[in-house]
């Protein structure tokens, strides 16, 4: 069996369990095939269990739409932030020379890179929708390095699962699977429009997903942990966590 047709085998089998015998055989199969994601306890797991892994199985290489520099919306809109801390302040004031993304966890060679260095790896470019969960949207180039050539440049180890991301923003961090985090759109962003990222936009570095919703589109980063549990960082799962309403797999 090719591994389209079987992709296709697994989801029909998600489908038909989820009408036939509920969600919670639907979740069992998802398990069986490793396709569980982090909430998939609680009273919406076997929910979330079933959209994530019919997602996984049925659009794993999709691409999130991509448009013509005239769809670029002419004011992109910078959601309300929280004041900042002294120590974002500080590294503001220094024109963000000092800013460092560090990368740890499961990786062979844990780094820390500058914006400049960061800037000096093949640099790419998408024009995508950011669709936030409180129902705006807009469109922008996003400029950046894709976050799979970060991670082989610390060399992630194979039984690596998931990057966590943190800003320099207390609290502030979510979380990928590997299959988001190596997917070619999902960029370590640093640039929007042909100017460097705003602030009010991110800046300096900001994750950028375009195939899940905003919140998981963490602005100021700082840190990438690669990891096989998520357990260890904490009740929720990020930022935008179970508690607080939302879903861990954010897909669009």
């Amino acid at each position: 069996m090719n591994r389209i047709s079987r992709r296709k085998w697994i989801a029909t089998g998600l489908s038909a369990t989820a009408g036939i015998a509920g969600l919670g055989a639907a979740a069992k199969l998802a398990q069986k095939y490793g396709l569980i994601p982090p909430d998939h306890g609680g009273l919406y797991g076997p929910g979330e269990t079933l959209t994530y892994a019919a997602m996984r199985v049925l659009t794993k290489h999709s691409m999130a739409r991509e448009f013509s520099r005239d769809q670029i919306s002419k004011r992109p809109f910078p959601n309300e932030l929280a004041p900042f801390s002294e120590e974002f302040k500080r590294q503001q004031a220094a024109k963000f020379t000092e800013w460092r993304l560090a990368v740890d966890g499961m990786v062979t060679r844990p780094a820390s890179f500058s914006v400049d260095q960061l800037k000096g790896y093949p640099a790419h470019s998408q024009i995508t929708e950011i669709a936030c969960e409180e129902g705006w949207s807009y469109i922008a180039e996003w400029n950046g390095v894709r976050l799979s050539h970060v991670l082989d440049m610390v060399g992630v180890l194979p039984q690596a699962k998931y990057v966590v991301y943190r800003s320099i923003e207390t609290d502030w961090w979510d979380s990928l699977d590997m299959a988001e985090a190596l997917h070619p759109q999902t960029f370590i962003t640093y640039g929007m429009n042909g100017d460097e990222l705003a602030v009010a936009n991110g800046g300096p570095l900001r994750m950028r997903v375009p195939r899940q919703l905003g919140y998981k589109n963490v602005k100021f980063l700082t840190r990438l942990t690669v990891t096989d549990d998520l357990k260890k960082f904490g009740k929720g799962l990020g930022s935008a966590s179970p508690e607080a309403g939302y879903a861990w797999y954010a897909g669009i």
